[in-house]
């Protein structure tokens, strides 16, 4: 690393610590969703290959998750990986199934998380199921940031399978079906998603440049606010984590009203 590398680190820093001296807590999301975009491109860019890439990314994780723990942060959810990635090429997306299992035990292991999954687990490989499930056993009791790993998770797949399971309901409890459409409603639909008993999203961050949501909780983010950043999640600073949050606390959040 040459004079001028050491500089710009040392500027940014510097920088971070401004951004984080001014940053009001009161004003902190307490639930911050991450699409976590770019560890391709990132790979592509540094002459890399696309598992180093992933690598990379899920090395970013625990980072910043300490960054969230430094501020009122109470929820993080983290889009490891959405159903469309099922049709990756089978080279890539067996090592990121990999990735993704360690980067789970990682985080039940590391003792300040309570890791929930949220996806569709049945479309998952056996294996990696029973990590997540002893991922969520073991840390359920643990007081700390809840993590959302969102693994085989879609947006539109979460409210099928949420209508799907207030159906099933309703037969086990020997409802009619006039009835249950009488009583169907925001709340009883939201109950039966993912992340019930959760609040929604205040903010949801996306890195890369990408300026869409891809289904990232449809449901949930009726009234987040959104924060695009153009660096690749391997890439991703702490000041572009504290830039998201001066971001966020400069809006007027109004709810419609």
């Amino acid at each position: 690393m040459n004079l001028r590398d050491n500089l710009r680190g040392l500027l940014v820093r510097l920088y971070a610590r401004r951004v984080e001296g001014h940053l009001d807590h009161d004003q902190v999301p307490k639930h911050i969703g991450v699409i976590m975009d770019g560890n391709r491109r990132w790979a592509k860019a540094s002459g890399s290959t696309t598992v180093h890439g992933h690598r990379a990314g899920a090395e970013k994780i625990e980072e910043f998750l300490g960054w969230c723990s430094e501020t009122d942060v109470e929820v993080v959810t983290l889009w490891l990986l959405s159903t469309d990635n099922f049709d990756r090429p089978q080279e890539e997306l067996g090592p990121l199934l990999g990735i993704i299992e360690d980067v789970v035990r990682t985080l039940a292991a590391d003792g300040r998380w309570r890791v929930h999954h949220v996806g569709a687990m049945d479309l998952l490989p056996a294996g990696m199921q029973a990590t997540l499930k002893d991922a969520e056993e073991t840390t359920a009791h643990t007081e700390g940031i809840v993590v959302n790993v969102a693994i085989g998770y879609g947006g539109r797949q979460e409210i099928a399978d949420a209508v799907r399971s207030m159906l099933y309901e309703a037969r086990d409890n020997g409802v009619a079906m006039a009835d249950l459409a009488e009583s169907v409603d925001i709340d009883m639909i939201g109950r039966h998603l993912y992340t019930s008993d959760q609040p929604d999203p205040d903010l949801v961050i996306r890195t890369s440049g990408e300026q869409r949501l891809s289904g990232f909780m449809l449901w949930q983010t009726a009234h987040s606010e959104y924060y695009f950043c153009d660096v690749y999640w391997p890439a991703f600073r702490k000041v572009d984590f504290l830039r998201a949050l001066r971001d966020y606390a400069a809006r007027h959040r109004r709810f419609g009203g």
